[in-house]
This record gives C-alpha cells, structure tokens and sequence, in this order.
C-alpha cells in the first residue's frame, strides 16, 4: 500500500492529573497517523515542530510507529495542557505555534487526510488547503474539523476556513460536541444530511459512550454502539477512531460514497475498537493490529 499524507499538528500533551503532570505526545492529526501505523497503513506526518526536548519526543513516538515525519521548523514545540475531570474528559489550553511549508504530495498518495487546528488556524491553515486542492485527482480526502472553539472561538469564520474542505472531503467525521458547536440547530441526522449534502461521500458523528452514527452518498445509515469499557480518560478516541475509519476505508476498495449498510456497521465496529482500546489507558495510545485481533 502506499503512503497515507496527514497534514496537521503535531504536538505535546500536558496532562494535569490529581496525581501529578505527565506529558505525551498528541495532537489530533499525529494522533490519526500513529493510529493508522499502528493498523498497517504507512503514513507520512507534515507537521510542524521545534527544534526542542519536546519536538525531540514527539518524533521519537511518531518514528517508533513508523511514520515518516516531514516537519516545517518553528521556535519552540506546541503544548496542549490537559485537564482530566472525574469522568475522564479533558479541558484543553493551547500554546500553539502553527505555520508550514508548502506541502508537495506524491502522486501515488492513496488518501490525505487534514483537520484540527491545522485546518482553521492561520497562516498554516493556507497551506493546510492549498495540498488538499493540489491533491492527486485519485487520492481520497478526510477531514476531522476537531473544533477546539478556546483557540478560535469565532463560529462563521471557522466554518468559512472549513467549507472548501467540507466541500472536497470524501470521508468527515466530528464528534457529537463538534457537531452541536459547529450546527447547533441541527440533530445528528440533520448533521449527517448537512456533510453529505456539502459532498462528503462518507459522514461520520461519534457519541461517546453511545457510539456512532454514518451514513454514505448512497443512501445507507446506521448508528452502531460502543463497546462497554472501563475508561481511563478520552484523550485521543475520536482520533483513534478516525484511523480505523480510515483504515477500513482503505481496506475495503470502495469509494466511500459507494459503501453500503453491511460496509458501513463492519467500518463502525474497527472504528469503535480502537476507541475502545485507547480510552481504556492513559494519553493518546492507540492499538495495534495485533492488540485488536487479541
């Protein structure tokens, strides 16, 4: 298989716990291209990183899955200090330094995939759009809009920096808080009829421990529950599901707008799984194919 091109935020998770500060490499677009390595999708990161003891970290974990890092150099490496509340949720403070380099993609690349901050928060969201509308014609875009409205709190211009993405993206996926942030008029449905009506061929809204909800340009929809499991905290699932969206899209050979309701419940549980696996323990640290087959 060829090289999966993600393009986005690589970063550092500081994590406040009553027990103490632990840090860990995350960012929402590093977290989708470890979670795809780790499912056996090569990946590629384009990113952005200091030259410092944080940036040093964020490439050791991304390079020990095997991603190949494509990094523009800026001052210091970003942070994002995470707040776990009683429940596992996080709160996040961003400290963020986003700028690129112009990002060349191979013509063979089988998908690009894009969102987070990286999508919304200039002057590196440009180049964020600029590769998206330069993308092989056969290559797929996926979008995660992961709003994060504490760093850009102006909902109308966030959704004008996303339209031209939602408008080309093959495969999006938001969360329920995205979703109610982004169209708080609409349900899930609504959401659902909102993407695809924008060009989306495949349409994804995660609901937490309630699982998920998709529908395909081809008229199928389906909302399929989550596994039951002990959560150490959420930092990463909506990430970790996201590669094995991806991944089952890939693995599957069809276009995503031609996938049917079978397609869509087998392409929600891989997804689901690696949630699972990645809220069950601490930090962004999604599965293996390994640790999902066991």
């Amino acid at each position: 298989m060829d090289t999966v091109v993600v393009i986005g935020e690589a970063l550092v998770d500081v994590i406040e716990r009553p027990e103490g500060r632990v840090e860990h490499p995350g960012g929402s677009p590093m977290n989708v291209a470890v979670g795809l390595a780790r499912l056996g999708v090569p990946a590629a990161l384009v990113c952005a990183l200091g030259g410092d003891g944080r940036g040093a970290a964020v490439r050791r974990h991304v390079e020990a899955s095997g991603v190949r890092v494509e990094a523009t150099a800026i001052g210091r490496t970003s942070t994002a200090v995470a707040t776990i509340d009683g429940h596992g949720g996080a709160d996040y403070t961003f400290d963020l330094d986003w700028r690129l380099d112009p990002v060349e993609l191979p013509d063979r690349t089988p998908l690009v995939h894009v969102g987070s901050i990286g999508a919304v928060l200039d002057p590196g969201a440009a180049a964020v759009v600029d590769a998206a509308r330069s993308r092989p014609s056969t290559a797929l875009l996926s979008l995660d809009p992961n709003v994060r409205p504490s760093i850009t709190p102006d909902r109308s211009a966030v959704l004008a920096a996303l339209g031209p993405l939602l408008t080309s993206a093959d495969v999006v996926k938001l969360s329920d808080e995205d979703a109610a942030w982004l169209w708080p008029d609409h349900d899930v449905d609504a959401v659902l009829d909102e993407l695809l009506s924008r060009g989306s061929g495949l349409a994804a809204v995660t609901l937490g421990p309630h699982g998920c909800a998709l529908a395909s340009a081809a008229g199928p929809r389906r909302r399929v529950p989550a596994p039951r499991v002990e959560v150490a905290d959420t930092v990463g699932a909506g990430d970790s599901f996201m590669s094995g969206l991806l991944a089952g899209v890939l693995a599957s050979g069809e276009h995503p707008r031609d996938l049917d309701g079978v397609d869509l419940e087998q392409l929600a549980a891989l997804a689901l799984a690696c949630a699972a696996v990645t809220v069950s323990r601490p930090g962004a640290d999604p599965p293996t194919r390994a640790e999902l087959r066991s």
